[in-house]
């Protein structure tokens, strides 16, 4: 059976608004991150590979399996949305075994995997606790839980750390790739530092079209002599933002130490830096107009 996704040609419209413009792509095994701003179509991307919206035109096939077979399809994929809930009256191993059911699961297979999911993602001491009087982070926690309850191939996880404190980021990000380890794990989120900590492959989309498919080092070797550091007043950064990209600033005093976007040495005192992956992004986003990259 093959392990990957293929899109092609992908097209999505909400009356006249067009989402998704002509997506082509290929998503390997591992941990895949779809980055883009807020309203990009990342959302309306991982409806369509959840089978919970159909694409206007193209072709969509999960591990060699059209996703027109939608039962086929929800059987091997788990899906976490961005908007995660259960009724929170539910304890902990309630809503997991209530899950389960729903989902066809015998109870001796309920009985056995739900205990070692609570387990993975550290709720194991959490059987009774509340849906409702869980922190954010825990509820994130859970809904992994619940996504991976079938044992899926495919996991699908629309901005899980929206919200979360850096510890909760941290734990959640290295939750998924563990799990990234033996399936498909697509993130999908508009924090760049979440895909440079965990994914390998990425591609950025921006209103509805794809900007870059490829790997992190493709994309940090496109910005590569392309960004730019120096110490600058702070009259001085006005003038810098009109007319580079900046992308990262640092507050010293009356000073300011800028990060910024310039195809050449723009100024005596600029100097050149290596990349980050929210340098050559914004680079991306900003520098390449409507082509899109596949490397």
């Amino acid at each position: 059976m093959e392990t990957e996704i293929r899109l092609e040609g992908v097209c999505k419209y909400y009356g006249r608004k067009q989402a998704l413009k002509d997506v082509t792509m290929t998503i390997p095994t591992g941990m895949f991150g779809l980055l883009g701003r807020n309203g990009a179509g990342k959302t309306t991307l991982m409806k369509i590979l959840a089978t919970l919206l159909k694409a206007d035109e193209g072709k969509v096939s999960v591990c060699g399996v059209d996703v027109k077979n939608s039962v086929k399809i929800r059987s091997m994929t788990g899906y976490l949305p961005q908007d995660f809930s259960m009724y929170g009256n539910m304890g902990v191993y309630e809503a997991m075994d209530y899950l389960g059911t729903l989902s066809g699961m015998s109870k001796k297979e309920r009985m056995e995997r739900i205990p070692v999911l609570l387990e993975k993602v550290n709720l194991s001491n959490n059987y009774r606790t509340k849906v409702k009087a869980m922190s954010g982070g825990m509820k994130r926690r859970l809904g992994i839980a619940q996504a991976i309850l079938n044992d899926p191939k495919v996991l699908i996880v629309d901005e899980p750390t929206a919200g979360l404190d850096p510890e909760e980021r941290v734990r959640f990000r290295n939750l998924l790739c563990e799990i990234a380890e033996e399936r498909i794990v697509i993130l999908s989120t508009h924090i760049v530092g979440d895909v440079e900590a965990t994914c390998e492959n990425i591609a950025i989309l921006d209103e509805g079209s794809l900007k870059f498919v490829g790997t992190v080092e493709e994309l940090l070797a496109m910005s590569a002599g392309k960004i730019y550091t120096a110490e600058v007043s702070r009259m001085e950064l006005e003038k810098l933002k009109k007319d580079y990209i900046v992308t990262g600033m640092l507050t010293k005093g009356s000073m300011v130490d800028v990060r910024f976007v310039s195809e050449e040495r723009p100024f005596e005192g600029a100097k050149n830096c290596d990349p980050n992956v929210e340098d050559a992004y914004l680079y991306v986003m900003n520098e390449k107009g409507g082509e899109t990259i596949c490397l």
